[in-house]
């Protein structure tokens, strides 16, 4: 019976950590949008703002948190991409000028992580010979296509999700009669930070109660604190 080859199934695995980078820059930007938000409302509207101004006030924080997201997670963002620049190009610079040394340096790495001296001096050669210089950006330097910095999509995902996360306490202020605003979006302030934090530790493959408990308090104590501050002005006013 002639033997008949079987088709070779690829297992394609999906890891959480190659989601590190979009979704730490999505969850930190939804958060900050939300907190920031609903704060600016509650302490205007605690200091008795008429409704026009609180909703006023909502927007432009929309707008210049979302602004100052991006830039802040860009320059930062960028300033690893530029020191992760440096390095490769010191290496490749090492490569060339002492090609030898760099073998032996890759082999003793390997041979730290477990292989045997002979075993890990053939694994370095042959990925030196494939690509010495990604060779020694992941396994001498840690970077890797999951880690590697990535300025504009940070920077765009940081301020889409703000816009996103500051949205939601807007839309409640513009909605909320005046009467019983400060209440309203504080509860669904809340809500969505649970939501938020659930949402993002399941992403992450944590705990969702843990995640979710872990942003509304931090969320309602801003919330307390500016909402008591601009309480404070009111009566002073």
């Amino acid at each position: 019976m002639r033997d008949v080859a079987m088709p070779v199934r690829r297992h394609g695995e999906r890891h959480r950590s190659s989601r590190v980078g979009w979704l730490r820059a999505a969850v930190l930007g939804a958060n900050d949008g939300i907190v920031s938000t609903a704060s600016l409302v509650l302490g205007v509207a605690a200091a008795n703002a008429p409704h026009s101004d609180v909703v006023v006030a909502a927007v432009a924080g929309l707008v210049a948190g979302a602004m100052s997201m991006a830039a802040g997670e860009y320059v930062s963002v960028h300033s690893q991409a530029d020191a992760e620049s440096a390095d490769l190009e010191r290496e490749r610079k090492e490569l060339h000028a002492d090609e030898q040394g760099e073998l032996n340096e890759l082999t003793a790495i390997y041979v730290r992580r477990g292989l045997e001296q002979k075993l890990a001096r053939q694994v370095a050669q042959q990925l030196m010979a494939h690509d010495a210089l990604g060779a020694h950006a992941r396994d001498e330097l840690g970077i890797s296509e999951i880690t590697v910095a990535r300025p504009l999509q940070a920077a765009f995902a940081s301020a889409a999700s703000f816009a996103a996360g500051a949205a939601l306490p807007l839309i409640v202020t513009a909605l909320a009669p005046s009467n019983i605003l400060i209440a309203l979006v504080s509860v669904t302030s809340l809500v969505f930070l649970a939501v938020l934090g659930a949402v993002a530790a399941r992403a992450g493959g944590a705990s969702m109660m843990t995640g979710a408990r872990r942003v509304t308090f931090w969320g309602a104590l801003a919330m307390l604190i500016t909402s008591g501050i601009g309480a404070l002005f009111g009566i002073s006013g």
